[in-house]
């Protein structure tokens, strides 16, 4: 959740609304959502607190609904919050503030949205779904999804680019796991077999986690290697140009002294 890059700080990692909306749906509903959100200025409310509530209604969705196996309606709540993430940002750009807190509570409430969702799925599946396969491959989607946030984070703060578009980073998580949730859920209304799309969309996810875990910390490895020895050429580089120039004072203080 949270506020987009040019409100708030940059976004290195696509927030769950513009995960969700393409371009041209989020351009159609930033102008419908402009009035609101001018509307919610006039009362005071800042967008650090819709952030707050759009996550905070992301949270309840996934760890209310999940858990019973409404996922129909769980994905319904979640989708409906959201939209306070382009409510938050549309807030920041017309009060034009650019802050890093709110780049980073955005990141910080982002990793709690991810938690939840899949929290959700884990306390199904080890409880009304019984099923510890799903279990188990719905936590590794949780913790693989929240390291390969953190080597990019990690990568970023030793000065690296981390320059690597990943199989399945955090936007394809997010959509894939809640499309396929919201239409599982449909098995309640009677859809036959589509059940199955939440276990197919999780594997998907959790293979590609991992895919992408493992291309982050090669590239973060090559990344590193090629910055020390652009660091060792340029120290060696200052010796010699240091030595030249000591020969060189050498030289003019014998002809000095001749």
């Amino acid at each position: 959740m949270g506020q987009p890059v040019a409100s708030r700080g940059q976004t290195a990692t696509p927030t769950l609304g513009k995960a969700m909306l393409n371009k041209y749906a989020r351009a159609f509903f930033t102008r419908v959502l402009t009035p609101f959100a001018a509307f919610l200025i006039r009362r005071g409310v800042s967008p650090d607190t819709v952030t707050l509530i759009g996550t905070a209604g992301v949270v309840a969705g996934a760890l209310v609904f999940y858990p019973m196996g409404e996922f129909f309606w769980g994905t319904v709540v979640i989708t409906l919050f959201v939209f306070s993430d382009l409510v938050d940002g549309n807030m920041a750009r017309q009060l034009g503030r650019s802050s890093r807190w709110g780049a980073f509570l955005d990141s910080t409430l982002d990793r709690v949205a991810d938690g939840a969702i899949f929290g959700g799925f884990i306390l199904w599946y080890a409880g009304g779904g019984d099923d510890l396969v799903l279990c188990a491959v719905s936590i590794f989607c949780l913790a693989s999804g929240q390291v390969v946030s953190y080597t990019k984070a990690r990568g970023e703060s030793i000065g690296l680019p981390v320059a690597v578009n990943g199989l399945v980073e955090r936007a394809e998580r997010l959509v894939i796991s809640l499309v396929a949730a919201g239409l599982a859920g449909l098995h309640a209304f009677g859809v036959p077999g589509i059940q199955y799309l939440l276990p197919v969309a999780l594997w998907i996810v959790a293979v590609g986690s991992l895919v992408t875990l493992i291309q982050r910390v090669v590239t973060v490895r090559r990344e590193s290697a090629e910055a020390e020895a652009e660091a060792a050429t340029a120290a060696a580089e200052r010796d010699d140009n240091g030595g030249g120039q000591k020969n060189e004072n050498a030289s003019h203080g014998s002809e000095a002294a001749t």
